[in-house]
């Protein structure tokens, strides 16, 4: 796709619709785009590469918009191989092309391109420093940590543009005309969840300059209601909860437990305008159920026991969220057991381990099926989660 983001600045970047599982673990039903700019000035610099898997279609889509121009820089701000997995098919194309990249990214590059003699033919830059096209001018800021040690962003002056690397992204291919918001959380709770005090750090950054235009490296270019997005990332990035609300995860072996889930979610409706999102843990998308963790100020978890622990796809799911900095909600804990219940004490190891997070003490314990007298004990639970 080529595309004009201003009069100097060109979207050169591509789709990928075929791929099934985006870092071969997020479902991806409307694929992923892989962003690059063209910036055409005095100078010409090319603003990142895309995936190998499409680099040849956008090698097409650079040549057409470079329309006989040759470029001069090819800035690198992240080196994760959906955005520089081209470099080396880009140089043999582009001999004369100078790399910008951090000073980390110089010294980790060959790691990747081992076969590519980088020898006079790259440029490592740090925090402030400048490259100069013609009207145009780059800035560079290290972003180390969203998510990688090497990342920058660079916004460039005169046009107010902040490309902004993996920040602002979201899965979704750029054909696909849809919301940005949930994509876009799932997106950054996955891949930058674990990353709260370097995304702020960089919004600290952000903060200072006069942004028009934001353009990622997955996802539509922002140009309107900027403060919007800039105000999800920080309310996400401080694990803070969107909305009011209550997620119902479940891991069920043959519908016992899915039941008492489901029979609780009922109650909470029962008792309060509070939205309320159930997840089977066995089947559902696990991304999809741990963003929505991020959404929703309270988390209630709910499983069997199995081989004295608790229900793998339970366990999955709370190490996820323990790896994502999860924090900042109220927990409730069902468990279901029929000679030696271990899922509550299993669940609660690892729940201690989060951060600012209050566990209600009205655990529940199932006996194999929910029955009469167990309802006491869920409508208490339930009165417990809603204060």
């Amino acid at each position: 796709m080529i595309k004009n983001v201003t009069n100097s600045i060109v979207y050169v970047g591509v789709d990928d619709t075929d791929i099934d599982l985006f870092e071969s673990q997020y479902l991806v039903p409307n694929g992923v785009s892989y962003n690059s700019y063209l910036i055409l000035d005095e100078k010409v610099a090319v603003m990142d590469t895309v995936d190998l898997r499409k680099c040849d279609e956008w090698l097409d889509n650079l040549e057409k918009a470079l329309d006989g121009r040759t470029p001069d820089y090819l800035v690198v701000q992240h080196l994760e191989p959906d955005h520089a997995g081209s470099i080396a098919k880009f140089l043999a194309r582009y001999p004369q092309v100078q790399v910008v990249a951090s000073d980390k990214a110089v010294k980790m590059m060959p790691q990747f391109f081992f076969d590519v003699e980088f020898e006079g033919r790259i440029s490592g830059v740090k925090e402030g420093d400048t490259l100069a096209l013609g009207s145009h001018t780059l800035h560079f800021a290290m972003a180390p940590m969203v998510h990688w040690p090497e990342v920058m962003v660079t916004y460039e002056s005169s046009e107010k543009v902040l490309f902004s690397a993996d920040g602002f992204g979201k899965f979704g291919a750029l054909s696909c005309n849809e919301e940005w918001t949930d994509e876009a959380r799932r997106y950054y709770i996955n891949i930058c969840g674990k990353y709260g005090a370097p995304v702020q750090a960089l919004l600290k950054k952000a903060s200072q300059l006069d942004i028009a235009i934001i353009c990622p490296l997955h996802g539509p270019v922002l140009t309107e209601n900027l403060g919007y997005y800039i105000g999800l990332y920080d309310t996400w990035s401080k694990y803070e909860p969107e909305e009011e609300g209550v997620v119902v995860a479940y891991a069920s072996i043959h519908g016992n437990t899915a039941e008492v889930a489901r029979t609780f979610a009922d109650m909470l409706r029962a008792k309060s305008d509070m939205k309320v999102v159930v997840y089977d843990l066995a089947r559902s998308d696990m991304a999809k159920a741990i963003e929505d963790s991020y959404r929703y100020s309270r988390l209630v978890v709910a499983a069997a026991s199995y081989d004295g622990d608790v229900f793998p796809p339970m366990h999955d799911f709370l190490y996820h969220l323990s790896i994502k900095g999860f924090s900042k909600r109220r927990i409730g804990i069902i468990e279901n057991g029929s000679w030696a219940p271990t899922a509550g004490r299993a669940m609660r190891a690892i729940i201690d381990k989060f951060k600012d997070v209050t566990v209600v003490d009205s655990q529940v314990t199932i006996m194999s099926r929910m029955k009469p007298s167990d309802m006491a004990a869920l409508e208490a639970l339930a009165d417990k989660m809603l204060e």
